[in-house]
């Protein structure tokens, strides 16, 4: 139960199932789902009418409104737009394999180090990620993206992209 908890506060309406993890600081919207075995851990913002799926674990994240994290996602250090449905099993990473600083690679082949370890993904409203993609660290996805099941991304995706 988080009634009394300072560093979590909950929006009117929302229900969180008995064994799901809530660490604060976390805000969590009106109306919003939080199922089994969901784990959110500290510095998560969810917006209005948001489901959070059965085991899904999001970190130091920003989830707008009307957004789906369908069930065993991994959302780290990332901002997801308003609209934005993640299918079962898609991971948002934040961390590379060498540890190194994550850098966005623009489309003329540039690197901006973003001067973070950890950074995971900006995903654009209205956008669709198929099941068990993978977004990698410091990937940009525009609005209304369409990410096939399956793919790994990386890099800067404009607006209407569709990734097979």
């Amino acid at each position: 139960n988080y009634k009394g908890r300072l560093d979590v506060f909950i929006g009117e309406g929302t229900k969180i199932h008995p064994m799901a993890d809530i660490a604060g600081p976390a805000i969590i919207g009106k109306n919003c789902v939080i199922n089994h075995a969901a784990f959110l851990r500290e510095g998560c913002i969810i917006g209005d009418n948001a489901h959070i799926g059965h085991a899904v674990e999001v970190k130091h994240s920003i989830i707008l409104d009307n957004t789906m994290l369908a069930h065993l996602n991994y959302i780290g250090d990332s901002i997801i737009g308003n609209n934005v449905n993640i299918s079962g099993g898609a991971i948002l990473a934040n961390l590379r394999l060498d540890k190194k600083n994550i850098s966005i690679k623009t489309q003329d082949s540039r690197e901006i180090d973003t001067g973070l370890q950890k950074f995971g993904t900006v995903v654009g409203d209205n956008t669709i990620i198929g099941v068990n993609s993978v977004i990698n660290p410091g990937t940009l996805l525009g609005k209304n993206t369409v990410v096939f099941p399956l793919k790994s991304v990386s890099g800067i995706h404009e607006n209407n992209a569709v990734i097979k």
